[in-house]
């Protein structure tokens, strides 16, 4: 089936003339696709891409055209673009039925698809990078759950079995970082939240943003984060997907972001702020969405905990450090607080943060808490090294910043392997609703 024919917008005047806010198509009843309503609405978010989008709006088109059985629109996100990204969109709106285009005055990925996707008139939404990283032959798997109303989203995933990525290993550990991250803090399910290739049947979509509150690149992990504890269903594929090495995105800005968000949605959902009965699956009665859907009980008391002991343990390791480095140098000094440290971290927090008792598996969990240790010893011996190499002979005072800034890292890293592998017990229910950390109180 062609691809759905829009009229040509009127010739635009000057990228600085640009309206704000082009016009969309007034909005149909849902599930609609008579009349030129198309069935699915592709959006490719952008910000100062105008190099790349004309020849990822041409082949999105092709393949679309070629090989989709339903009408389709693709609208072009621009979100604050300087360039000339925009008049780029513009005339591709004019040129190519079945391509539209919007532009925000505010930058942010998540405010570019809250807009789009609440704005249109299809029953089913999806969006893509413009670099398209993800294999386009994916498309079809990832918006036909949807088409049935099987599923409630779709996610393309590279960490699931089946997907095949090529990307180097920075990109491949901060990934796999992120979602460990997720899954030991957020009791997150899905298997990849960062991939660009999503979609969401429109009438979730209207009932789930409204509680989206980030507008930038971790719209779609709290989008997702919020579906999966109301029991929606959320269909994964898997994807060949291969890293753009001239990718915009600032991984460390997007980290520090994402952990941020994180940390906003993980105390809204354990004070109970979020209205997720409002997003309840009318049917179904999958007993792991009731799992999912209450707040892992002792979180909370955990995180005080873990700060507290880590807080303590910072004033302890800076203090060992400050008194080993008078003797001998950074990197030893570094390696002998870090070891003391994460002993006293690790029987710390086995004790008062996640409440276990006794002897049993307490050398195990010791030598669990020294690979831990390890990675923290990387990151800050690697902060220590990349400070030397940046400043050729740093002063204390410089070396002291750094490390704070490289332990605070760490110390996230540390609760969330903790919490999923060195004392898991402390974060399983037992059949009567206790925590399985307790039961070796007892014992």
């Amino acid at each position: 089936m062609r691809p759905v024919t829009r009229s040509s917008p009127r010739e635009l005047p000057a990228q600085s003339a640009l309206p704000e806010q082009p016009v969309l198509p007034a909005r149909h009843p849902m599930g609609a696709t008579a009349d030129g309503t198309p069935l699915l609405d592709v959006v490719i978010p952008v910000h100062n891409e105008e190099r790349d989008l004309e020849p990822c709006v041409r082949r999105v088109r092709a393949h679309l055209a070629g090989s989709f059985p339903y009408p389709f629109r693709i609208t072009v996100a621009d979100n604050a673009s300087t360039d000339g990204t925009a008049a780029v969109a513009a005339r591709l709106a004019r040129e190519l039925p079945g391509v539209a285009w919007v532009r925000m005055g505010e930058k942010g990925r998540g405010r570019a698809l809250r807009a789009v996707w609440e704005a249109s008139d299809a029953p089913v939404l999806a969006y893509m990078d413009v670099d398209l990283s993800t294999d386009l032959n994916a498309l079809l798997p990832l918006v036909a759950p949807l088409v049935s109303g099987h599923s409630d989203l779709a996610i393309g995933t590279r960490l699931a079995g089946g997907a095949r990525v090529v990307r180097g290993p920075r990109r491949e550990f901060v990934s796999r970082t992120y979602n460990l991250i997720l899954r030991s803090s957020l009791a997150a399910r899905f298997s990849d939240a960062q991939c660009g290739f999503k979609a969401i049947r429109a009438d979730v979509a209207r009932r789930l943003l409204p509680m989206v509150e980030d507008t930038g690149w971790f719209f779609d992990t709290e989008l997702l984060v919020l579906a999966e504890r109301a029991g929606l269903r959320i269909h994964e594929v898997p994807v060949d997907w291969v890293d753009d090495p001239e990718s915009s995105v600032r991984i460390l800005r997007t980290a520090v972001e994402d952990l941020k968000g994180v940390w906003r949605v993980g105390r809204a959902l354990a004070v109970g702020a979020l209205p997720l009965d409002r997003l309840a699956r009318p049917f179904g009665d999958d007993p792991r969405d009731r799992e999912i859907a209450a707040v892992p009980r002792g979180l909370a008391r955990q995180l005080i905990g873990f700060c507290c002991v880590g807080a303590l343990s910072t004033l302890l390791y800076l203090g060992l450090y400050a008194a080993a480095r008078t003797g001998v140098g950074p990197q030893l000094a570094n390696v002998a607080a870090l070891l003391v440290s994460a002993l006293a971290n690790t029987a710390a927090n086995r004790r008062f943060t996640f409440r276990v008792r006794g002897r049993r598996r307490a050398v195990r969990q010791q030598a669990q808490g020294l690979v831990v240790f390890a990675m923290g010893l990387a990151l800050t011996s690697g902060s220590l090294a990349a400070l030397g190499a940046a400043t050729g002979s740093p002063s204390p005072h410089s070396e002291l910043a750094v490390l704070v800034a490289a332990n605070l890292a760490a110390t996230v890293l540390r609760f969330l392997l903790l919490r999923a592998w060195v004392f898991p017990e402390a974060a399983r229910p037992t059949p009567d609703g206790s925590r399985a950390g307790n039961a070796s109180e007892r014992n």
